[in-house]
């Protein structure tokens, strides 16, 4: 499998798609989820679980909110995982994770996963590259168990904005009322460390990868948001599900 190269990854659409023919497919998508994730709860054989990583400002939090709109949401939850907690750092790193993993029947999203205990701990030195490697190997088992033995997909996006974007992003946290809540000082030092964040972010996706990841150019929220649509459209089409019948 050939190695990701971020820095060779286009953060914006192809220039030749058109926007609104794009945007037009994308809300066609939508709508057929939602009766895909009927299907997916009513039959209660699969459990689907999606990934979502990125740097600040590159719009989980809305790609969350705008693909998953129209779905029942009964059906489907969101995790956001921060900094741990004392009685999370007791346990091994991936006990606060498991506690989430999505029943049968679920759609469980993560903003933020247990992939940050191999970047933001990389990054920061909280983590050396022996332990990383050790966590790499328990990632790829973890989700190999999901898979195998609760019949879990998984789909795994790293949203890839540019620093520039990612700077008018954080500059307008500042300046927009409606998105001040989100403004952390914080982040902008986080966005001097860009490079080595890259490099931590390629060696996650060529050592994590027995399920594959999506790079998602994230500069434009449409595209962005039309890309993560058609993943789960095609996934959940594909299992080729049916509604039970009668309960005997």
């Amino acid at each position: 499998m050939a190695k990701i190269e971020l820095s060779k990854i286009d953060t914006r659409a192809p220039k030749k798609l058109n926007k609104e023919a794009t945007k037009a497919a994308t809300a066609k998508l939508l709508e057929e989820l939602d009766e895909l994730q009927n299907l997916l709860y009513a039959e209660c054989k699969h459990a689907v679980l999606i990934i979502i990583q990125g740097m600040d400002a590159s719009g989980k939090d809305g790609a969350i909110r705008n693909v998953l709109k129209y779905l029942n949401p009964q059906g489907v939850s969101v995790k956001s995982f921060k900094a741990p907690s004392s009685e999370e750092l007791s346990h091994d790193f991936l006990w606060r994770i498991h506690r989430y993993a999505p029943a049968r029947g679920m759609i469980q999203v993560f903003n933020r996963s247990h992939y940050e205990d191999i970047l933001v701990t990389r990054v920061h030195k909280w983590c050396n590259d022996k332990v990383a490697k050790q966590r790499m190997k328990s990632i790829n088992d973890f989700e190999e168990l999901l898979q195998e033995h609760n019949h879990t997909h998984i789909l795994k996006f790293y949203l890839h904005v540019s620093p520039e974007e990612q700077q008018l992003r954080l500059q307008e946290r500042i300046k927009d009322r409606s998105k001040q809540w989100k403004y952390n000082e914080n982040d902008f030092a986080e966005a001097k460390l860009w490079d080595l964040y890259m490099k931590m972010y390629e060696d996650c996706f060529n050592n994590c990868n027995k399920v594959p990841w999506t790079i998602v150019p994230s500069d434009q929220n449409w595209y962005k948001e039309s890309i993560i649509a058609s993943a789960l459209h095609k996934l959940l089409t594909g299992l080729n599900m049916q509604y039970p019948g009668l309960k005997k």
